[in-house]
């Protein structure tokens, strides 16, 4: 038996192909999420599944019944700690960036392993740089995660060290927007921010999970155009994904930044919540 065949699922039947005119792999004409599997289950799924939705309606794709992904995973029989990525493209649509009028959308439900990641990331915090290739702007895409990640491919192609964990990227006037895979989460002192996603970046899942954690604790949350400076002037700095759940930023660009309390207090409610793939809660 195929285990790779068996750990995914395109159009609800066991493969791992997808035609070559699939308008995914001609132009990332589509949409993605990726989940973190704890205890078997898809975490965030209906936050995961709402963004997934509206980038589907944005692009103007048909939006795959709920029930198709249910079946997936059924079949699928996932891990008790795995990863799940959902992916809807337009299908096939012959040459042309011009759209069929009656797409038949592709859709792919695939499961992965684990990402192999140092417990320090999570204990003692991460090593952060900036990215040189900038996000373009663009309002029609921004907040969704489509399937074109080529600036998110640049960017991550700047640096092969591997104790930097990540890069921060910024819109082309210098507007902080994310990292190349995850969000930010900035403490102010006396409030958390995050970057404005108004014309580029993408909304994050748990970025906004946290986000509503902290307020239900007291915290005043903005979201508001971020600079540099802002970063540095920081009580200090986190970076959140559906995987991860959240790593305190050590060092950015050399420079110690100090731990926000908040960090203890978010990663405390994800390995009560067993939401993200933390080392304290794949080890339970």
């Amino acid at each position: 038996m195929n285990a790779a065949r068996d750990a995914c699922r395109v159009n609800g039947e066991p493969g791992t192909v997808a035609g070559i005119d699939d308008r995914g792999l001609r132009y990332g004409d589509g949409v993605f999420e990726t989940l973190a599997i704890v205890g078997h289950q898809p975490q965030l799924w209906t936050r995961h599944l709402d963004r997934l939705e509206t980038g589907c309606r944005r692009l103007g794709l048909p939006v795959p019944s709920r029930g198709r992904w249910q079946a997936d995973l059924a079949a699928l029989a996932l891990p008790r700690f795995g990863t799940l990525r959902l992916t809807v493209t337009r299908g096939e649509g012959g040459r042309g960036y011009a759209p069929p009028t009656a797409p038949q959308t592709t859709t792919i439900t695939q499961c992965g392993a684990v990402p192999e990641r140092p417990d320090d990331w999570w204990q003692t915090g991460v090593a952060v740089r900036f990215c040189e290739t900038r996000l373009a702007v663009q309002p029609a895409l921004a907040g969704i995660k489509h399937l074109n990640r080529l600036e998110q491919v640049l960017a991550r192609g700047e640096w092969s060290d591997p104790g930097i964990a990540e890069g921060v990227m910024e819109a082309m006037d210098g507007r902080i927007i994310e990292a190349t895979s995850s969000n930010l989460i900035i403490d102010q002192g006396d409030h958390l921010c995050v970057p404005a996603t108004d014309d580029c970046g993408v909304d994050g899942v748990m970025q906004a999970w946290l986000l509503d954690r902290a307020a239900a604790s007291g915290a005043s949350v903005k979201r508001t155009a971020v600079r540099r400076a802002d970063l540095w002037q920081a009580r200090g700095v986190m970076l959140v994904n559906s995987l991860i759940g959240l790593w305190p930023v050590r060092t950015l660009a050399g420079h110690p930044l100090p731990r926000s309390p908040w960090a203890d207090r978010l990663q405390d409610e994800l390995v009560r919540a067993g939401t993200a793939l933390l080392p304290a809660v794949v080890r339970s």
